[in-house]
């Protein structure tokens, strides 16, 4: 299995149930749409109550964090090439602009490792 994760930010003057909204109903579709590939999607969407930050340290950059599972490196790699696919490149980038906030994307391969279940 292969993961991703992407760090994205909503875009200025964005509230965060709008943001929610537009990514759940909008978005994510349209990604899954370009990429069948993708076989696990989540969007874990900060939340601000409960959190614990140390003191000083800068507000965060990002308000989702966005993990995409793909079933091996053959996927991961037909589902990269359909995102940069320069049609599928132009709508994405066309319909990340009323989202998210692009100077501050960050996507990431990453390796996962689990801890067993406790009973």
């Amino acid at each position: 299995m292969i993961k991703t994760i992407a760090f994205l930010k909503r875009k200025a003057g964005m509230s965060q149930a709008a943001f929610e909204d537009y990514y759940e109903t909008r978005h994510a579709p349209l990604i899954l749409s370009i990429a069948p590939q993708v076989m696990e999607y989540r969007r874990n969407f900060l939340r601000s109550d409960g959190a614990i930050v140390m003191p000083g340290l800068p507000a965060l950059d990002f308000d989702v964090v966005t993990e995409l599972w793909y079933a091996d490196e053959a996927a991961y790699a037909a589902a990269l090439a359909a995102f940069t696919d320069p049609v599928n490149a132009r709508r994405i980038a066309e319909d990340e602009e009323n989202v998210f906030d692009r100077a501050h994307t960050r996507f990431y391969l990453v390796d996962e490792r689990r801890s067993p279940p406790r009973r």
